[in-house]
C-alpha cells in the first residue's frame, strides 16, 4: 500500500492546503494529514481544532485519516511506517525552504522518508495561512482562502481578541 504524511500547521486550514489533500488523495493509497503541534508558535486554533477542522474538511474522503504528532516528522513517520511525505510549493522561496527540510529529512531518516512536492493551483498561489489570519485581524473577506464552515471558526477567534 502507498502511504504518505502531509504535515503542516495548518493554523487555520486554507483552500489551498485542501486542493494538496485532495489531489495528494488521488496519488496515495492512504494520506495521513497531521498536524505539527509546534509549542514554539503562537498558534490561533488549538491542535484539537485544527484535526477537527481537518477532519470536517476532508470527510469525504475516505482514504484520508487527521492525526497531530510533535517532534520530527522522521520519528512520526517511522512510527507509522510511512516513508513518503507530501509538501505543497506557491513559489520558488517556498522551493529553497522545503528542499533544505526534504534533504535533512532523508538524511536523519538514513534515507526512509522522501518528500513529494505538488505545486499548488494557481488559483490558490496567493494563499497562506498567515495572510488569512491577517486578513481576517482587520476583518476583511476570508471566504475565498478558506473553507465557508472555516470563515465563521476565524471570525470567532477574532472576536475574542
Amino acid at each position: 500500500m502507498k502511504a504518505a504524511i502531509y504535515p503542516g500547521s495548518f493554523d487555520p486550514m486554507t483552500l489551498g492546503h485542501l486542493d494538496v489533500i485532495q489531489r495528494a488523495s488521488k496519488m496515495f493509497d492512504q494520506l495521513t494529514v497531521s498536524v505539527l503541534d509546534n509549542k514554539a508558535k503562537n498558534a490561533l486554533f488549538s491542535v484539537e481544532e485544527r484535526v477537527n477542522i481537518l477532519r470536517e474538511a476532508t470527510k469525504d474522503l475516505p482514504n484520508v485519516t487527521v492525526d497531530s504528532f510533535d517532534g520530527l516528522l522522521i520519528d512520526y513517520a517511522k512510527e507509522k511506517n510511512i516513508h513518503v511525505s507530501v509538501r505543497g510549493l506557491r513559489a520558488i522561496t517556498d522551493f529553497e525552504y522545503e528542499l533544505q527540510i526534504a534533504q535533512t529529512n532523508r538524511k536523519l531518516s538514513n534515507g526512509a522518508l522522501d518528500t513529494v512536492f505538488l505545486t499548488t493551483s494557481l488559483e490558490y498561489a496567493y494563499l497562506s495561512s498567515s495572510s488569512v489570519k491577517e486578513i481576517a485581524s482587520f476583518h476583511g473577506d476570508i471566504s475565498q482562502c478558506v473553507p465557508d464552515f472555516v470563515v465563521n471558526l476565524v471570525k470567532a477567534k477574532f472576536e475574542k481578541k
